[in-house]
């Protein structure tokens, strides 16, 4: 089965919704869609269980067969997503961790560096490469 996920890569990858080669079931594409919309504000295992129209157990046993990983892990990785985002732009990492729904900066830095593999301020400290050299392989 296709997993959403290649931890490897320096970017945490996109959403469920850019990978063609998986395909989820109507409810789960339900709750993603919601963690989506909503992954700046507390999202509950019972409130996305119910957006997907399953019981919690159904709900988390389907979520992690179909996507791979948790619902809460999808939850950290569009929220991390979110903040690279951010950063890249130059917003502060005090900001960004309220910004995408983390408690604080320091909350913030434990998912970003399991996720990404360095700290927030290393992450915007390194170089990023340039359009062109993405497509010409430079």
């Amino acid at each position: 089965m296709a997993r959403v996920f290649d931890y490897a890569a320096g970017e945490v990858p996109i959403s469920l919704s850019a990978s063609p080669s998986l395909r989820a079931s109507r409810p789960i594409q339900r709750a993603v869609a919601f963690i989506e919309r909503s992954f700046a504000q507390p999202v509950s295992l019972a409130t996305l269980a119910a957006t997907a129209g399953l019981s919690v157990s159904r709900f988390a046993t389907l979520f992690r067969k179909e996507v791979g990983i948790s619902p809460h892990r999808y939850v950290c990785v569009v929220r991390i997503r979110h903040a690279q985002r951010l950063l890249r732009d130059g917003v502060p990492p005090c900001a960004v961790a309220t910004e995408v729904g983390f408690f604080d900066q320091s909350h913030l830095g434990r998912h970003f560096r399991r996720m990404v593999g360095m700290t927030p301020g290393h992450y915007v400290a390194a170089p990023r490469p340039r359009d062109e050299d993405r497509h010409t392989g430079r």
